[in-house]
């Protein structure tokens, strides 16, 4: 799938090393609501598994890849897939911190859209993200998707806990 300046692929083993770093950057956590670790055994074995069918496993992790420089910069993922109510989460993230607030998340985002709706035939989108991640609400607000709730006090961090907010993207 590719869109404009940028290309969702599926993984490759050559990501491992790639995930293992992302996986295992701790300043990612939070988002991703991990506590410990992966090893590099437990991610290839991920990656060995990832040709399996989304409707199998509920859930696809796709890389995004910048055209141009022929370069990983991030990973995009669909969880929670449920086919009979037809909606999914989303969940992007830009690695490499020179590619980010270039838009090339939003090139990720309006890709994944496209084939969430066109392909999965999804009803609705949803995704998760801290109160105080304003990049991040203004990239889903500009895709369309708006606040629908709120988790009080959702997640620990090391300066107290904070609000997790819930956006929806409704395909009419």
């Amino acid at each position: 799938m590719k869109y404009k300046n940028i290309k969702l692929r599926a993984l490759e083993p050559e990501d491992l090393e790639l995930l293992y770093e992302w996986e295992n950057n701790n300043s990612y956590w939070a988002i991703s609501n991990t506590v410990s670790p992966f090893s590099r055994y437990t991610l290839k074995r991920y990656i060995e598994n990832s040709h399996k069918n989304i409707y199998e496993t509920g859930q696809l992790r796709l890389m995004i890849d910048h055209v141009e420089d022929k370069i990983t910069i991030g990973t995009i993922d669909v969880f929670e897939f449920d086919p009979f109510h037809k909606r999914a989460g989303i969940g992007i993230l830009i690695a490499n911190e020179s590619y980010r607030r270039k838009g090339y998340a939003s090139m990720a985002l309006t890709c994944l859209i496209k084939y969430c709706f066109k392909t999965l035939q999804l009803h609705q989108l949803y995704c998760n993200i801290l109160a105080n991640n304003f990049v991040s609400m203004d990239l889903f607000k500009k895709q369309g998707f708006v606040q629908t709730g709120i988790k009080k006090e959702w997640i620990q961090t090391d300066n107290g806990y904070v609000d997790v907010f819930i956006f929806q993207l409704i395909n009419s």
